[in-house]
């Protein structure tokens, strides 16, 4: 059974994350020294994001919010992943994966690319539905 009650889904998606990125992140490392040390770390490129869309630098957040979500698919994919199924929030490592999709979605929707801003929200929503709502997006 799947962590969402889908008895015939794929089981959830468990990434492993990049510990020495995690804990840079948490020492106070810059995220771009972070990001350009381990390019594959989404959460590195989930801390440039978020950082950015918070200045209002949006075209920036979208960038480094696109990076870290391609990232994360490779990443995804490479952990069984078919390109649906749970992905939980609540496993730490697959946060930077989410939180990237939801800078996406929200500098899609800043910069008016509806359709980009709808699929993110969907795969937020197909990933984890607690996703959304810790993101502020729900």
């Amino acid at each position: 059974m799947t962590s969402f009650g889908d008895l015939l889904g794929p089981p959830p998606t468990l990434l492993t994350g990049d510990e020495d990125a995690e804990s840079e992140l948490l020492d106070g490392a810059d995220p771009a020294a972070v990001a350009a040390a381990h390019p594959t770390a989404s959460i590195a490129w989930a801390n440039l994001a978020e950082t950015a869309i918070e200045s209002g630098q949006v075209i920036a957040a979208y960038a480094y919010a696109r990076t870290g979500y391609h990232r994360g698919l490779d990443q995804l994919r490479r952990h069984g992943w078919k390109g649906f199924g749970p992905v939980p929030w609540s496993h730490e490592p697959n946060q930077g994966f989410l939180r990237c999709v939801a800078v996406l979605a929200r500098a899609a929707h800043d910069i008016g690319e509806e359709d980009e801003h709808l699929r993110c929200l969907d795969l937020l929503n197909e990933s984890d539905p607690a996703a959304a709502t810790e993101l502020g997006l729900a």
